[in-house]
């Protein structure tokens, strides 16, 4: 699976675990181990970015702006932050 494709993937997944009120008010140690490995895969794709990879995107990632993120891979436009990025 292409890099940005599978990024994408796992910052949907992350959005969709935090949403889920009900999982995490039912199994509240489950929710936060399902949080916890998605945020792992994030690091390691994270950190597997090399020069190529549009610096905005890095910019994101390395801020776990991961929202932000998400919307410049989807082609939204990302509201600036404290940094003004």
């Amino acid at each position: 699976m292409d890099v940005l494709l599978e990024l994408e993937s796992l910052l949907r997944e992350r959005r969709r675990v935090i949403a889920d009120h009900d999982w995490r008010d039912r199994d509240a140690e489950g929710h936060l181990t399902a949080l916890r490995e998605v945020s792992e895969k994030l690091s390691v794709i994270t950190a597997s970015l090399d020069g190529s990879s549009p610096a905005r995107l890095r910019h994101f990632l390395d801020n776990c702006s991961y929202d932000k993120a998400l919307m410049f891979l989807t082609g939204e436009t990302a509201p600036s932050g404290a940094c003004g990025q």
